[in-house]
């Protein structure tokens, strides 16, 4: 009767730990699912915004054509936002797009028939969305990563993440740019 019973215990202790094995295994899954998932609806938004930008610079043009400088900014950070594949890549090409686009908008400013046009409020408006979804979406993939890195760290799941090749995720991160205050300058 006591084998039976050691051995009865032995296989629940051997069940639980096998399910505790398959509930976090399949969790890190999930959490690194949602990484994936969090990041498209950040590279979502960013083609939105890129998309948005040639219309947005060709309507100030009409208006600002000696603005050369801030026009070739917009286009190299453009052009960088499409060369970008890694989280880091795409980071700092957001960085220099945002701050190119912030230079844009102040030197739109100068301009009060441009600042009544439209066109440019629509693409101003429809932008101003853009950035603010592109905010979410970075903050919901940012905790997302900090689920997930705090996960496959923390013990005990940090030895099922081990066996099984789960490493840290990067963060979104802004630029030194991003950091330091704008200042608009006529």
């Amino acid at each position: 009767m006591a084998v039976e019973f050691v051995l009865l215990c032995a296989g629940a202790l051997l069940l639980l730990a096998l399910l505790y094995f398959v509930f976090t295994y399949n969790y890190l899954i999930t959490l690194r699912a949602r990484i994936d998932n969090s990041w498209s609806q950040i590279d979502v938004q960013l083609k939105r915004r890129y998309d948005l930008i040639p219309n947005l610079v060709e309507t100030v043009k009409g208006y600002a054509k000696h603005e050369k400088e801030v026009f070739t900014e917009v286009t190299k950070a453009r052009a960088a936002m499409a060369k970008a594949s890694t989280v880091e890549e795409k980071a700092a090409a957001n960085n220099m797009l945002s701050s190119a686009l912030k230079s844009l908008f102040a030197v739109a400013e100068g301009y009060p028939k441009l600042r009544a046009n439209e066109n440019f409020l629509q693409l101003q408006e429809e932008l101003s969305g853009t950035e603010s979804k592109i905010a979410y979406a970075r903050q919901f993939y940012n905790d997302t990563v900090l689920s997930y890195n705090t996960a496959i760290a923390s013990i005990p799941t940090n030895i099922i993440a081990g066996m099984f090749g789960f490493a840290p995720r990067e963060f979104f991160k802004a630029g030194e740019k991003e950091r330091k205050e704008f200042k608009v300058k006529f």
